[in-house]
Parts: structure tokens; C-alpha cells; sequence
């Protein structure tokens, strides 16, 4: 496929579709989207460049907390060991500078991107028509088949989280769900459900609640699981920073962890060796899961092809002092 025959189809001249190809400025809003629907229609890839710009680029929604700080460590550490330059880009809470981000990239031409952040078809077409190669990190909704990603074994991890606390006699498990539309905070919770149905039990509608992954709303939803006449003797909350909000709540019911309520979270930040009690949860290797997004990003910058673009690293169970036998 030609530049001559997407500028045929797109109803503009050759320059033109150079320019929009190459990231420069002078195209009219509608011309470029014109063009850019015809490079997706018609399938073009840019060449690879002759020459590479060793820098790559990690894109965020926000940072807000020590889970994109383990990210930025692992993207650092494999992109260091290929002496490539990482460029940060954050988009910010209303995602203000996404509709200047695609152009930027382009004109800095980087290798190849790990995305955190939440784009869209428009974006990732964009992205490919200019053969810049991107690689999804911990996708929350289902991606095409081709675009790749690296994720993490979350229904695993949910599942071995719920029966570590079976296996310590808890028979009335609450679980507080991240937000229903994230597919991570789905398969955690597909992951306790298993369990619980293999275990004999069954899920009681009211011991499942769903809160936004912070302290704030992990503190909110376990307070009213907590305050109920019939309360739960664990509970597994869909990361550590809704965990934290449940050791809060704990202490403000008066409840003693673990003697008097097992607490699981999910993630294993640093701070989770840190809490008092250290808290049981499920490893995410997001450091690993991270240099890996590297390392296959960096591959495909290369040119290089690889059988495997859709990865999952393992999660493993983490038992630390939250967790305990029910009292009798």
C-alpha cells in the first residue's frame, strides 16, 4: 500500500498524507482525520526508520500511588539494560492532555510505548499507521486480538486468596470488588466466586460489595459489611489499598486483626510488609510484569517478531499476620 493510494482515497495530495504520516503540523483537523481513517482502512504501516531513537515512552492516566511507582521501576530496569531513555507521560485526572499526546509522540518518534493509560481504537490505530509499536500494560477491558499486552493471573490469584481463608475454617468471606467495568477487579472476583462454589458454600449476595480501589472506599464498604448483625469473619478486598480502609474500619468497630477479622488484600506493595499486622495478600509481580511489557515493546520496535504478544505472569499467595482461624 502507497502513500499515492491513500491520498487517492482520502481526497488529498501526496504532501499531505506525508505530513499527517510523519507527524507534522499544517493539516486542517477533518483533512487529518480523513487521512487517518484511510490509513486504518486500507491497512498502512510505515516502514521501519533506518535509524532508532533509543527512548521509549510509558504512558499513565495518573500516578497516584506506589502501583505506578513499581511500574516506572520495572519499565526503568529493562529499558536501562537496552541503554534506552524512557520519557514519562502522564495524561492527568480529567485526561486533559490526551488530545495533545498523539502529535507530541509523533514528533518525538519514540521506538516503541508500554501503556498504562486508557486509549482508544482512534489512538492505537494512530499509533500503528505511523508503525510505532505499543504493548498494553494490565489492560482493564478486553483488547482485539492483535493488540498485545501483559497482564497478570487475577481469577488465580482471587481463587487462591478465598481458599487460604476456607482452608483456615472462615465460612462467611466478604469481598469488596473493584469498580464492575475494570476486567482485573472481574476476574478477582470470578476468582473468590470459584472458590467459594467449590468449596460447598455459596455466595451471599450481601457479602459482596464494590468500592474504587483506594483507603477511602475500602474504609466505607467495610464499615457496613462490619456493622451488620451477622458480620463477616474475612474479608478479601480487591487490592492493598482498599485493605488498608479495612484495617481502619476494623479499629473504629473495635476489631481486633486477625484474632477477631482475617484480612486479604491483593497487589503486594511494599507497604503491605509494613502494615500492623503485616497483611496476607496476593503477589502481582507488577515490577516483572512491567519489564516484560519492556522488553517485548523494545522487541517490537526492533522489527522483531514474537510468538507470544498476550502475556499473563503468574500471582502468587503472600501469608503474612492478617490472616487466622475464625474465633470460636
Amino acid at each position: 500500500m502507497t502513500i499515492a493510494v491513500i491520498a487517492r482515497s482520502a481526497g488529498v495530495s501526496i504532501p499531505t498524507v506525508s505530513k499527517v504520516i510523519n507527524g507534522r503540523s499544517g493539516v486542517a483537523a477533518d483533512t487529518r482525520a480523513r487521512v487517518e481513517a484511510a490509513l486504518s482502512q486500507h491497512g498502512y504501516r510505515r516502514s521501519a526508520p533506518v535509524t532508532r531513537s533509543n527512548m521509549m515512552e510509558l504512558v499513565f492516566d495518573e500516578i497516584e500511588d506506589m502501583w505506578g511507582l513499581q511500574i516506572i521501576r520495572g519499565v526503568e530496569r529493562a529499558a536501562r539494560k537496552q541503554r534506552v531513555g524512557v520519557v514519562l507521560t502522564e495524561f492527568g485526572p480529567q485526561h486533559n492532555a490526551i488530545r495533545y499526546w498523539i502529535d507530541d509522540t509523533l514528533a518525538r518518534r519514540p521506538d516503541c510505548l508500554v501503556v498504562v493509560a486508557q486509549l482508544g481504537a482512534e489512538q492505537h490505530d494512530q499509533l500503528r499507521a505511523r508503525g510505532i509499536p505499543f504493548v498494553v500494560f494490565d489492560p482493564t477491558t478486553e483488547l482485539p486480538d492483535d493488540v498485545p499486552f501483559v497482564g497478570a493471573t487475577n481469577w488465580a490469584g482471587g481463587r487462591s486468596a478465598t481458599r487460604h481463608l476456607i482452608e483456615l475454617g472462615h465460612r462467611r468471606i466478604a469481598m469488596i470488588g473493584g469498580p464492575e467495568h475494570i476486567l482485573c477487579c472481574r476476574a478477582r472476583l470470578d476468582g473468590y466466586r470459584a472458590a467459594i462454589d467449590a468449596s460447598g458454600l455459596s455466595v451471599e449476595p450481601g457479602l459482596v460489595v464494590h468500592a474504587g480501589l483506594n483507603p477511602v472506599d475500602g474504609r466505607s464498604a467495610a464499615l457496613d459489611l462490619l456493622g451488620r448483625p451477622d458480620r463477616p469473619t474475612a474479608i478479601f478486598a480487591c487490592n492493598d489499598q482498599q485493605a488498608l480502609g479495612v484495617y481502619q474500619a476494623a479499629r473504629e468497630r473495635g476489631l481486633r486483626i486477625p484474632a477477631d477479622l482475617s484480612v486479604v488484600g491483593f497487589d503486594d506493595l511494599p507497604l503491605a510488609a509494613l502494615t500492623d499486622p503485616p497483611l496476607t495478600t496476593v503477589h502481582q509481580p507488577l515490577v516483572e510484569m512491567a519489564a516484560t511489557a519492556t522488553e517485548l515493546a523494545l522487541a517490537l520496535g526492533r522489527g522483531e517478531r514474537s510468538a507470544q504478544v498476550r502475556l499473563e505472569l503468574a500471582t502468587t499467595l503472600t501469608v503474612r499476620q492478617s490472616t487466622a482461624p475464625p474465633a470460636s
